[in-house]
């Protein structure tokens, strides 16, 4: 079976607040943080990374069809809202991903092509698929 993998380290760089490196390429760094009391909203918690991920993922995945389809798109733009509540032990999670991707400047005489765009990129985005294994994520895509 083929296989690919992704690489980060992560380093503490003081309390909550950890310098984040990803593998490729090697100057790819960010920092990620809690929101206060615990951190200091230095950077983004991992369930804003987790929805940045899953948002980007379905965005590329739309762009990458429209492309294949021969869509022209000004652009698009994607809201992520994750629902964070706690389970029945009383412990936070993630319990939803609401997203919602606006597809700018698609001409009407591209509607069809668009449509079945929409019909079939999610099942090629792969952040999206693995999360909604143990995540509900609802997904509605308009063009504007």
């Amino acid at each position: 079976m083929e296989a690919m993998q992704a690489h980060v380290t992560l380093r503490q760089i003081d309390a909550y607040r950890f310098e984040v490196r990803l593998d490729r390429p090697a100057e790819w760094t960010t920092e990620m943080d809690e929101p206060a009391p615990l951190g200091k909203e230095v950077g983004p918690n991992a369930a804003r990374m987790l929805a940045a991920a899953v948002g980007h993922c379905l965005s590329a995945s739309l762009f990458f069809c429209l492309q294949k389809a021969r869509v022209s798109v000004e652009n698009i733009e994607t809201d992520v809202t994750a629902t964070i509540r706690r389970n029945e032990r009383g412990r936070w999670r993630v319990a939803a991903l609401d997203v919602r991707v606006q597809a700018h400047g698609v001409a009407p005489e591209q509607a069809e092509a668009f449509e079945r765009c929409v019909g079939i990129f999610e099942d090629y985005c792969i952040v999206t698929a693995s999360v909604r294994q143990g995540i509900p994520v609802t997904v509605q895509v308009q063009r504007v």
